[in-house]
């Protein structure tokens, strides 16, 4: 049983780049008993990601980096997590694709949660091109992260139904409520195994 003291916890960055919504839902889930994490640093690449708001809370470490040059932006992230000793990335609507070197160095220990049924649709837009293709149902995946986009193997998924009155705004609230349980039971899932 992992003691709730945070000592024996598997220490965990978040990469955040807009509200946050999945980093405060993992963070709720840190705080449990039964979970493997704790939360140590945010990562995010705009200044404005009310995300940080929930960290500064709990007062969690966040660091924000400057994107404009990949290669420099990767190496002080990099460096932070080395300093906080990082061994699990949880990515969170962050906006920014790394680069395979960037993923290799942590091979199988970056997931990520994505609002689609991977492997369908990848990318942008999911919901938009979900009703656009009159599909039944979308959802949301969880899966690791590998040098192709959304392409890791897949963790946990959850389906959505989605209704003829949806818009992509309606279904993305509905998927992302989801998202907020899912995260949490992918990792659950990863450290039991």
């Amino acid at each position: 049983m992992v003691l709730s003291t945070g000592t024996n916890k598997i220490k965990t960055a978040v990469f955040i780049s807009g509200t946050g919504s999945n980093l405060k839902s993992l963070i709720k889930f840190s705080k449990l008993k039964k979970s493997p994490i704790s939360i140590n640093l945010i990562i995010t690449n705009n200044k404005l990601a009310k995300g940080l708001k929930y960290g500064a809370i709990f007062k969690i470490k966040n660091k924000i980096i400057n994107f404009k040059n990949k290669e420099i932006a990767e190496k002080k992230i990099f460096n932070e997590l080395k300093k906080n000793k990082i061994e699990l990335i949880c990515l969170a609507g962050f906006m920014k694709i790394l680069s395979k070197n960037f993923i290799k160095n942590f091979k199988g220990k970056i997931l990520n949660i994505h609002p689609s049924l991977l492997p369908k649709y990848k990318g942008l837009n999911t919901h938009k091109k979900a009703i656009e293709n009159k599909d039944k149902y979308s959802g949301c995946t969880v899966h690791f992260v590998n040098a192709k986009l959304d392409s890791g193997k897949i963790i946990l998924q959850k389906r959505v139904n989605i209704y003829k009155k949806d818009t992509p705004d309606s279904l993305a609230e509905r998927i992302l409520a989801q998202e907020h349980k899912l995260f949490p039971k992918a990792i659950l899932k990863i450290f039991s195994l």
